[in-house]
């Protein structure tokens, strides 16, 4: 790994511009991230021997293989497949409903002969389609399948996916406490719930769990040890009142299934799933596994599962996102509209009302007999005619209400079809096209400048596939990020010069040993051409 580090003995940059400082930052947070996600998709993917199984193996003999060793190899199986888990659920999921397609309604002819009524509506049910009677047993196993599959999904993303939204969580938590001086020196907001549930888990004894700087509760005590009371600090956070601030963390055995209840952190357990069950994602999944279990008794609940596509693609949640991107705005357009609406419906109700019938079978049905079903008329058929709600009633042809029908027609058509529908159309539309141009200025960002130090493309090119080789021999991102989960792992006291400058930096989030506009090429035609310095 050739990872060049910026020391303060031999290379001073410039400093990083703001914009640089925040990839860097998300760098480390995507270090800390793989830690998190380590610990938590099992340790078994890469278990180590013990000493007992490493001397069995040089005696010959087979090592026994510890329940919990199973237990790790087999999350890190699910951790490993959670992407292959959802696009079996994909294909299986087309292939369900390709199947549905052969369903049809045939109509129940045998009646009983006191129920014979030539006027009666003949009664129908939903049946697969005689000719292909097996496709109803290739529906059950699929159906089966699904469910299973999908139950490993909700697994694999608990192994995968929920430590790393526990330690973003951990770690924000931590940020606030050591920073800020939340729930210290600052109070959250009353309508702040998120600041009120993670308060639950300050005083618990196991956070941070998943955070890999277990100290934090000692220095945030320490830094507000002058303006506050020691014991009233030691409350607030959870630590013993002693007069040492060093703790240690020991692991204590217990037997018998009571103990072991009583030695769990229920309170750090009920924000943890607290925090679960408040992840989008997790809840995505939780009603994906849902339906499917429910699709077992009505196969027709596996169209909702074709919707996971616009999730598993890209391109597709793009699209997606481009509706929520200004969802505050979109709700607030669509309240106006209907606002507006209503104005309408009162003016009609009051004044057109005999305007608003329609004719079916010979017979006239009234369309605004009250104010409730004359503001459903006019948001429902309205709104979605082309022409506003004057193709949707009778004309006033002739009638002694015509030029004040004529000027009710025209301004509805104008302010809800022409103003207020475009605005609508304009903010998913402007949405859609930010998101892209920021997707591809970040493609182009990364295609044409180095992420590490920041030098151009061009630079580089001067000799064949000279940028190529240089991001991914030189300045590879991947092995900045290894460097950070090193410093991470490692003991401190066995940290090198380097190591300690670096993680100085680190920890007070200072990202100068970055080489930013330096290379080790730009050092050598420095060393030929000493004249240019």
């Amino acid at each position: 790994m050739t990872t060049e580090v910026q020391g303060s003995s031999e290379f001073h940059a410039p400093e990083p511009i703001p914009e640089r400082s925040r990839q860097y930052s998300r760098a480390s947070e995507a270090a800390e991230a793989a830690k998190a996600a380590s610990a938590g998709a099992g340790s078994g993917a890469g278990a180590e021997t013990s000493e007992g199984e490493a001397g069995a193996a040089e005696e010959g003999t087979e090592a026994p293989v510890e329940n919990g060793d199973v237990r790790s190899r087999i999350l890190a199986v699910f951790a490993r497949s959670f992407y292959k888990l959802k696009y079996t659920s994909l294909i299986m999921t087309f292939v369900i409903n390709f199947l549905i397609l052969f369903y049809r309604a045939v109509e129940i002819t045998a009646r009983l002969k006191d129920d014979a009524d030539e006027d009666a509506e003949t009664p129908e049910i939903v049946v697969v389609d005689p000719d292909r009677y097996y496709i109803e047993y290739v529906l059950e196993a699929l159906a089966f399948i699904h469910s299973c599959v999908s139950l490993s999904i909700v697994v694999s993303y608990y192994v995968l996916k929920v430590p790393l939204v526990i330690f973003k969580r951990e770690k924000e938590i931590s940020r606030k406490l050591e920073f800020e001086g939340m729930w210290i020196v600052e109070q959250p907001r009353d309508d702040d719930l998120r600041c009120h549930w993670d308060k639950l888990v300050i005083s618990t004894p196991s956070f941070p769990d998943s955070y890999w700087d277990k100290f934090v509760k000692k220095k945030v005590r320490n830094k507000y040890l002058e303006q506050f009371e020691y014991d009233q600090l030691s409350n607030l956070l959870g630590m013993e009142k002693g007069e040492s601030h060093n703790f240690d963390i020991v692991k204590e055995e217990h037997q018998g299934w009571w103990a072991t209840l009583r030695s769990i952190d229920w309170r750090y357990q009920v924000w943890k799933w607290g925090v679960i069950f408040t992840d989008n994602s997790f809840l995505y999944i939780f009603w994906y596994f849902s339906f499917s279990v429910i699709g077992n008794f009505n196969y027709f609940f596996f169209a909702c599962h074709l919707l996971d596509i616009a999730f598993t693609i890209k391109t597709l949640s793009t699209i997606l996102k481009s509706i929520t991107h200004n969802g505050k705005q979109l709700m607030l357009t669509i309240m106006l509209m209907s606002v507006i609406v209503y104005m309408y419906t009162v003016i009609a109700f009051n004044f057109f009302r005999k305007f608003y019938k329609a004719e079916e079978d010979d017979e006239e049905e009234k369309t605004c007999p009250d104010m409730l079903t004359c503001f459903i008329f006019h948001l429902y058929v309205g709104v979605r005619q082309g022409g506003g709600i004057g193709d949707a009633i009778e004309s006033p042809t002739g009638d002694g209400l015509e030029p004040y029908r004529i000027m009710f027609d025209i301004t509805f058509f104008f302010f809800i079809i022409v103003i207020l529908l475009a605005i609508i159309q304009g903010l998913i539309i402007d949405a859609f096209g930010e998101l892209r141009g920021q997707l591809e200025q970040v493609k182009e960002d990364l295609e044409s400048q180095c992420f590490i130090c920041g030098i151009g493309k061009e630079y580089f090119d001067k000799v064949p596939h000279g940028f190529e080789i240089h991001t991914l021999r030189e300045h590879n991102f991947a092995n900045y990020m290894f460097f950070l989960m090193h410093l991470i792992n490692k003991p401190d006291t066995e940290y090198t010069g380097q190591e300690t400058y670096v993680w100085q930096l680190y920890q007070q989030r200072c990202w100068e040993f970055f080489p930013v506009g330096d290379c080790f090429r730009k050092q050598y035609e420095d060393e030929l051409n000493p004249q240019k310095q």
